[in-house]
């Protein structure tokens, strides 16, 4: 019978008994030797000087987005979430591809209930949308992450959002990704004052909003640092834009 390695009881009493350690053999220390070189220390590779570019965005030296956009506007209310914007079931699309980009934005603000919102954001048959602006209230874009959102708007053919505010996730993947200013007004309340087909402007170097159609202005927060990120299309483009990262040319 083989002795106990684990544990020994006793009548009165339980006690712990460890297994003494297994002395390695020869051939374990032999083996063990000769591997032990294959893995290199690692290398480290000093960073180079950023370019005059790159340092002038780290720095705030970059130029403010000055775009105006003019156009119709879609007129949505609170709390508008990411799958009123682009429904879970078109998720699928890819939108690097451009028939898949271009099927996304036909697909944008599918989600809004037709009873409150009977004029459609995109017309049927159609991949892209008349609204160049749209308005919303407080929270829009809140729900899930899905990077589509921003996207599907941007490839139907809207280029700025006027809101009162913001769920942070759309937020970041507007400017991530390039394709929609995501404006904050300073004011609440300019939702309930337009009407979908409102000929209005966006004035970013003038952080103003312009409803010409009820001659009404709002003011907009200024974009800030995320202007010339979006203008340069996103956080990639920006990047090798300002020599950040390399250029896919030079790559």
């Amino acid at each position: 019978m083989a002795a106990p390695t684990a544990a020994a009881t006793t009548a009165g009493a339980s006690t712990a008994v460890l297994a003494p350690r297994p002395v390695p053999t020869s051939a374990f220390l032999r083996r063990t030797q000769a591997t032990s070189h294959r893995h290199p220390a690692l290398k480290c590779r000093r960073a180079g000087p950023l370019t005059p570019a790159a340092a002038a965005a780290a720095t705030g030296g970059g130029s403010p987005s000055s775009a105006v956009f003019h156009g119709e506007v879609f007129v949505v209310g609170d709390n508008i979430d990411t799958d009123q914007i682009i429904p879970a079931e078109h998720l699928t699309l890819v939108p690097s591809k451009p028939d898949e980009y271009r099927k996304l934005g036909s697909f944008a603000f599918a989600g809004l209930p037709s009873g409150a919102y009977p004029t459609p954001f995109v017309a049927p048959g159609e991949e892209s949308t008349r609204y160049t602006v749209i308005v919303g209230g407080a929270n829009f874009g809140c729900g899930s992450s899905r990077e589509h959102a921003p996207v599907a708007l941007g490839a139907a053919g809207s280029r700025a959002v006027v809101a009162e505010s913001y769920a942070r996730i759309f937020f970041r993947n507007s400017v991530a990704t390039g394709e929609v200013y995501p404006l904050e007004l300073s004011d609440a309340g300019a939702w309930k004052e337009c009407k979908t087909g409102d000929v209005v402007t966006v004035d970013l170097g003038n952080s103003v909003f312009i409803n010409h159609t009820s001659g009404k202005e709002y003011k907009l927060k200024p974009i800030g640092d995320a202007g010339p990120v979006i203008e340069a299309g996103g956080i990639f483009a920006y990047a090798r834009k300002t020599g950040m990262i390399a250029s896919k040319a030079a790559a």
